[in-house]
């Protein structure tokens, strides 16, 4: 009896090895400003490997300083086993390969590890489309690598260059 309990876990575990596997979150051991509200359920989880663009600019408060300043994100979004699920762009929008994608507004974030972007959760509006994205409300960013804006300088004579920076993030989707 042994023998086929052992048989049958070596089968479903290597039955669930091609499966996608899901990020587990524990809310509680987040920065509060990104925790999703009580009573959302994970719905998927996705990691977006991609970059940001930033262009120099000149800031708006200091006359002849000038930044880095944010663009637009472009990322393609992988499941767990490593495919290809979506991707991530300006707006911020999620789109799923189904069509169906979702926009939101930044709720809050919270620092991450030197040298990578903030944590972050974003709000959603209702789904486009019909498929993964359907009952999506809240998205957090979480496990960021790299995305902060170039450590080149950024002057007078380089206003108006783009630079496009590196980065991943694991993105988890919630919902009622």
């Amino acid at each position: 009896m042994k023998k086929l309990s052992t048989i049958a876990a070596a089968i479903a575990l290597s039955a669930c090895a091609g499966a996608p596997t899901m990020m587990m979150v524990d809310n509680a051991t987040l920065p509060e400003p990104v925790r999703v509200p009580a009573g959302q359920k994970l719905m998927m989880s996705t990691t977006g490997v991609g970059e940001i663009t930033y262009e120099c600019r000149e800031k708006k408060d200091t006359a002849g300083a000038h930044e880095w300043a944010f663009v637009a994100p472009v990322a393609t979004l992988y499941s767990g086993d490593k495919k290809a699920v979506g991707k991530y762009y300006a707006g911020p929008t999620w789109e799923a390969n189904d069509g169906s994608k979702v926009t939101g507004k930044q709720l809050a974030v919270a620092p991450a590890a030197p040298g990578n972007i903030p944590l972050q959760l974003v709000k959603t509006e209702p789904a486009m489309g019909a498929g993964a994205m359907v009952g999506v409300s809240y998205i957090q960013r979480l496990n960021t690598k790299g995305g902060v804006a170039p450590a080149m300088a950024c002057d007078a004579m380089s206003k108006g260059r783009r630079q496009q920076v590196a980065y991943q993030a694991d993105y988890v989707f919630y919902g009622m």
